[in-house]
């Protein structure tokens, strides 16, 4: 088996941090919110198709929860603030940070429940709702408007991605 050419003496492999871990790089911090959008829209779908079979449902709920707890912590830790300078319309921001409380306020109500509940499915489906919202404002308003700015987007991204991998191996706090 080949081994991969090892970088010369003295020079630092790009594709690896100082302790020799593979370092995480993104397009950008758009790219990465806009993928983590995409996940959340096949999970949404993959409980859609679980129809009856309530375990298979409560575990990808399970997922989509926890990764849109992951999601919303990079965007209010990191780009939220990062962005604030760069967007005409501090509402934006703000109303995107209320539309957060909101769903992890009904993200906290259905991890309470159990799928044989009279309101899990309902309250599943405004979740949905709330979350493809809050997308297609991001997605059409903010951050067209973050990327004709001259906001660092790729630094913000590597800050977001290392920061993720960070908080998935840790537990959601309500």
């Amino acid at each position: 088996m080949a081994t991969a050419p090892q970088p010369a003496a003295g020079k630092s492999d790009p594709g690896l941090t100082k302790d020799g871990r593979a370092r995480m790089t993104v397009e950008d911090g758009v790219t990465l919110l806009m993928r983590d959008h995409r996940g959340a829209e096949d999970l949404f779908k993959a409980y859609e198709a679980a129809k009856a079979d309530n375990r298979r449902k409560a575990a990808i709920l399970a997922k989509l929860i926890a990764e849109l707890r992951i999601h919303m912590q990079i965007e209010e830790e990191i780009f939220y603030p990062a962005s604030r300078p760069f967007v005409d319309e501090q509402d934006t921001v703000n109303e995107a940070e209320v539309e957060h409380a909101a769903a992890k306020d009904l993200m906290c109500q259905l991890e309470a429940m159990s799928p044989d509940d009279d309101y899990y499915d309902a309250k599943v489906k405004v979740l949905q709702e709330m979350i493809d919202h809050h997308v297609e404002e991001e997605e059409t308003e903010y951050f067209p408007e973050v990327r004709r700015s001259a906001m660092d987007l790729k630094a913000v991204g590597d800050e977001m991605e290392a920061r993720k991998q960070v908080l998935a191996g840790q537990p959601g706090a309500h």
